[in-house]
């Protein structure tokens, strides 16, 4: 399976990690690529098929949580005129592509944790809080939160994001949206969790991002994917111990244990990461969905 790492298409909007975006009026061409990002550098080789992971399964959870939480999504372009494109669509991008409204970005990342992993355990082993928040004494790695934990940060356009504070979100923003943006993050978390809990997964922790349309905050970006989410197997859940990735962090686990220093260039996957990563993103998306991603 070839890898897509550019898209073919003149006058791109914007160039995110992943994603190539492309403007016409009031809407947008959002194209996953295969492209991988780790600690906030892209790394040199992509893996197969992600792309196609990314698009069709945040269309899959944009289409169940749209009447609780509005979002900016239209249609998974398919190359057909109902795209309403001023171009015909290269045949590589389709099931790769979406078409969303446009909406002004606001700028942070809304992190919901339901277990102690990752980033927030590093930090409480250190300090005792998460995010800046304290917390009880005697929390293990992999346990579950009495109740789910929103820590935003900010969305940087270079370097690492940061945690704000509560008084910091409300700024940033202003206390309508940042009400907004706890209360759907939370809900959309449930949702996902409840839902991935019945089909044997464990949704950890993830990040949504939101853009203002109309005046109304609105999901936009991807939800719930194996590159926002930490996706744990449930029946191999145990408290005090790691957990094994079934999501990007497979491959920033791969990273650590390397010699890098998380500083560009990033180095290159070996084939056998690339092709582990690409069957758990398939397998993830088939078990979430009961079908297979389209490629």
């Amino acid at each position: 399976m070839s890898v897509l790492l550019q898209t073919p298409l003149p006058n791109a909007a914007h160039q995110g990690k992943v994603r190539d975006l492309y403007e016409f009026d009031d809407r947008l061409l959002i194209v996953a690529t295969d492209r991988i990002s780790a600690f906030d550098v892209v790394l040199p080789n992509g893996v197969p098929g992600k792309g196609a992971v990314l698009t069709q399964l945040a269309a899959f959870w944009f289409e169940r949580t749209a009447a609780v939480v509005p979002n900016h999504f239209l249609r998974l372009a398919d190359g057909s005129a109902d795209d309403d494109l001023p171009f015909e669509l290269p045949e590589e991008l389709i099931g790769r592509s979406t078409i969303a409204r446009k909406a002004e970005l606001l700028p942070v990342e809304c992190i919901v944790r339901g277990y102690m992993a990752g980033s927030a355990w590093a930090e409480y082993q250190s300090s005792g809080t998460v995010c800046g928040r304290a917390l009880p004494p005697g929390i293990l790695e992999s346990e579950q939160f009495p109740e789910p934990l929103f820590t935003p940060t900010t969305k940087a356009d270079m370097g690492h994001d940061e945690n704000l504070s509560e008084e910091e979100f409300v700024n940033l923003i202003g206390v309508e949206a940042a009400n907004a943006l706890r209360i759907r993050s939370l809900a959309l978390y449930k949702y996902g969790g409840d839902y991935a809990r019945e089909r044997g997964i464990i949704i950890a922790d993830t990040k949504f991002e939101f853009g203002m349309l109309d005046g109304e905050p609105i999901l936009i970006d991807e939800a719930l994917t194996p590159d926002s989410s930490r996706f744990w197997e449930a029946s191999d859940h145990r408290v005090g111990q790691h957990q094994e990735a079934a999501d990007k962090q497979y491959v920033r686990d791969h990273l650590l244990a390397s010699n890098w220093d998380r500083e560009p260039p990033g180095p290159e996957l070996p084939q056998e990461v690339v092709d582990e990563t690409a069957r758990r993103y398939r397998d993830i998306f088939k078990r979430l969905t009961g079908e297979d991603v389209k490629l």
